[in-house]
């Protein structure tokens, strides 16, 4: 696939680029593993100094940002700035507490003194996607760079201008040149990069066939890999929920990113007393929301990313409607080849359907009727996938009660499911493995050593005072 900026809603091409060379991902390798020597021993006071001005750098920024996604990617201005805002809180979120998080934890063992220090790993390699491109990279580089690792970032190849962006955030921000690097690659020379050396770990952010083929790659090389791929979201609405902000919410979760995020809503599991209720107000919120061009500022939902998503998407649609899926709201693509695609609610569904068994990344809501709790529970489960999900019922009990047996990595209480920097994010089942954000994310790329110091162990307080 070629490297170029396409905009999406008018069918232009904006920008090409040439794939780095050989010879020059060598150098810029070689420069990162240099810069890993010297980064490392950095103190947290200097690299939170870095962070905290690539923050305010986001900030002053956004709206030129948010340009760059609305034209690679079709992201309206409203939905970038408001990404860009949530980058620039992480860099400030992971600067103000990454020492606390990763200090020195003190274990209680027969040495004299013995404790876990977390220490960086070195160069780490991040394989991100397009949906949006600078929260999926922040939240790698964020934490890394905080840790003391320096960052490579392969970025979707049809996201270039926005890749070269954050780098330059970076080193306007006073980061070391080489501790964070754009390659610009395609997705056929990932293996080789993580075959050398010189990079120790791997994030990447994406598909399952994506993941799948990375972690082979990481696997045969033993590098520590942390995969965050699709998710089919179970949006669960039991018959006690307050159904009109069910409802609404459920809209506004189908249609996050035009329907083209992993933690969007995808799967909703209604009871069935409240089936054709839900769905009525469903389809009355997901009619109100205005398409149009991302550099409209009234535009809610722009195109997909890219004709050939929303051509794939037409086809897992159509599949489905072949196999007896019923059409409840018809909408779809504008026409062959356009990226350009309306919202859909399928109903009727059942397993052997794309619809029912695979990701929909884009505006189509597949709704399921469950005949009671238990029910709702095996439908959220009966999925390869387990990212997100959400659960909407007046008893707070019961709602924490399905939480705890819905197979996800987060699930959200008559809430809308997102992401912070404060909470872990990641999946399980197919959806990979491993934590991004909050502490855990901060510890997927130290290596977590044990200090052990031998001699008389020092009396404690108590057995002084005895």
């Amino acid at each position: 696939m070629p490297i170029e900026s396409f905009n999406p809603y008018t069918g232009r091409l904006l920008r090409r680029f040439k794939p780095h060379t050989a010879a020059q991902v060598e150098r810029i390798v070689a420069q990162a593993h240099k810069a890993a020597r010297t980064w490392r021993r950095t103190t947290f006071a200097q690299r939170a100094t870095v962070l905290h001005r690539a923050a305010d750098l986001l900030r002053e920024r956004q709206n030129e940002l948010a340009r760059l996604m609305a034209l690679e990617m079709g992201k309206p201005l409203r939905d970038g700035r408001g990404e860009v805002q949530k980058c620039a809180l992480t860099c400030d979120f992971y600067a103000d507490r990454a020492e606390q998080m990763l200090a020195d934890e003190i274990i209680e063992t027969q040495a004299r003194r013995s404790f876990i220090a977390h220490e960086p790993l070195g160069v780490v390699l991040a394989v991100m996607p397009w949906n949006f491109p600078f929260w999926q990279a922040i939240r790698f580089a964020a934490p890394a760079l905080m840790a003391g690792n320096v960052g490579l970032l392969k970025h979707a190849s049809n996201v270039p201008q926005c890749a070269l962006a954050l780098e330059k955030i970076f080193h306007d921000a006073g980061l070391p040149r080489a501790a964070f690097r754009t390659l610009l690659l395609e997705s056929k020379d990932v293996a080789a990069l993580i075959a050398d050396d010189r990079v120790q770990a791997v994030t990447l952010t994406g598909s399952e066939g994506a993941g799948s083929q990375v972690g082979a790659a990481a696997g045969r090389n033993i590098k520590k890999t942390v995969l965050e791929l699709g998710g089919s979201d179970a949006f669960i609405v039991l018959a006690d929920a307050d159904l009109e902000l069910a409802a609404k919410t459920a809209a506004q979760a189908r249609m996050i990113n035009a329907g083209q995020s992993c933690i969007a809503a995808k799967r909703f599991i209604v009871e069935k007393p409240v089936a054709r209720e839900f769905v009525a107000q469903m389809k009355t919120h997901l009619l109100a929301l205005r398409g149009g061009d991302p550099l409209d500022e009234n535009t809610q939902y722009g195109p997909l990313a890219r004709p050939d998503l929303a051509d794939d998407l037409t086809k897992q649609v159509e599949a489905s409607v072949q196999l007896g899926a019923k059409v409840e709201l018809y909408g779809g693509q504008s026409a062959p080849g356009s990226a350009r695609f309306a919202p859909m609610i399928l109903t009727n569904l059942r397993p052997g359907m794309p619809a029912y068994d695979e990701e929909l990344f884009g505006p189509v809501a597949s709704v399921l009727i469950a005949r009671d709790e238990q029910h709702a529970i095996e439908l959220a489960n009966d999925s390869r996938f387990g990212l997100g999900g959400a659960v909407w019922t007046s008893d707070e009990r019961r709602g924490e009660r399905v939480a705890r047996q819905v197979e996800a990595g987060a699930v959200f209480v008559n809430a809308l499911v997102a992401s912070s920097p404060e909470m872990p994010f990641g999946g399980i089942k197919k959806s990979g493995y491993g934590r991004e954000l909050s502490h855990l994310g901060i510890r997927e790329f130290v290596n977590q050593k044990s200090i052990w110091i031998g001699g008389e162990k020092q009396p404690t307080a108590r057995k002084k005072a005895e």
